[in-house]
């Protein structure tokens, strides 16, 4: 399956993101197949700059955007924003807990 996703960028501590296509089998920073955008969160207000017709290219031939990127192409007007999950994550275990 083909998904867009971030891929981290950025020095130490400072992130920025890309938004990519890549095979969903591939690493997070791995070989990806097209750059779509970029994202700094860090930046006042953040920074999201994408191809939209590019990335509406890329959903229609059945990609799947993850959670955070079609929170942004939502924000953006490119993707409808997705229902919230009321699923929660299990709490991590702190040390000494069995």
């Amino acid at each position: 399956m083909v998904k867009i996703r971030l891929r981290r960028m950025g020095a130490k501590k400072q992130p920025t993101y890309r938004f990519v296509v890549a095979d969903s089998r591939s690493p997070r920073d791995g070989k990806f197949i097209a750059i779509l955008g970029h994202y700094n969160p860090r930046t006042e207000p953040r920074t999201v700059v994408v191809d939209a017709a590019k990335a509406k290219e890329w959903l229609a031939k059945g990609a799947q955007a993850s959670e955070t990127v079609a929170r942004l192409f939502a924000d953006q007007g490119i993707m409808e924003r997705r229902p919230h999950s009321d699923t929660k994550r299990a709490p991590k275990n702190k040390k000494g807990d069995a």
